[in-house]
């Protein structure tokens, strides 16, 4: 049995994530966007209810794209996307890859008023947001789809090499809110619906302006 997200909940969540984008698009040219692309590993996080299908500890790859706007120094937004990929671990006794794929709206805010003793290259930024993931195995179990709401929380280090670039280590973690209702593995074999946390490298670039050049 499949996981039924309400459609007026769909609908309700993607009228959120446009206004949030048209607000965001809506501030002056002299505010900054940031352009971010990061790449890592990951770790679905199945509740037990799949015996016999277990993914590694460690999955590749994860790519997290997105953009980002910052209202002011400390506050801001970004809609970043992200792809994860997982394959049947060691302990797994049957065969079976997983694409997991999450698209979120997050407030984004930024440490450094709270950090002030790091140095001045590098700081922390905090994440957090509503999002819908969308689960598909492959092979076998392809018709074995699942969409549902996620609240995704995390932590960026960032380290600024000019006014315009910076690499950055990103932890996340997408926290499923689909419930205990997915697939009955005797019949229809592997499904996921519930958490997945990522680890990524990547890069951060401001697309104009440099108003806010020390994040």
């Amino acid at each position: 049995m499949t996981f039924n997200f309400k459609k007026q909940n769909i609908k309700l969540l993607l009228i959120i994530i446009v206004l949030f984008t048209a607000f965001g698009f809506s501030q002056t040219n002299a505010e900054k966007w940031k352009l971010q692309l990061a790449v890592g590993v990951n770790n679905p996080i199945d509740t037990g209810e799949n015996p016999g299908y277990w993914t590694h500890y460690i999955n590749f790859p994860t790519v997290n794209l997105g953009i980002q706007h910052m209202f002011s120094e400390s506050l801001g937004a970004k809609l970043d996307v992200g792809f994860n990929r997982a394959s049947e671990g060691i302990q797994s006794t049957n065969e079976f890859k997983l694409n997991y794929t999450r698209v979120n709206a997050q407030i984004v805010y930024n440490l450094r008023s709270l950090l002030s003793f790091l140095p001045e290259r590098i700081t922390a930024v905090a994440h957090a947001g509503p999002g819908i993931s969308f689960s598909q195995p492959l092979g076998d179990f392809r018709e074995n789809k699942n969409t549902y709401p996620n609240v995704l929380g995390g932590m960026e280090i960032h380290y600024g090499l000019s006014n315009s670039l910076s690499i950055y280590g990103d932890f996340g973690y997408a926290y499923s809110l689909a419930g205990n209702n997915k697939y009955d593995f005797n019949v229809d074999g592997f499904s996921f619906n519930d958490d997945l946390m990522y680890v990524a490298l990547g890069i951060s670039i401001s697309l104009n302006g440099c108003q806010y050049c020390n994040l």
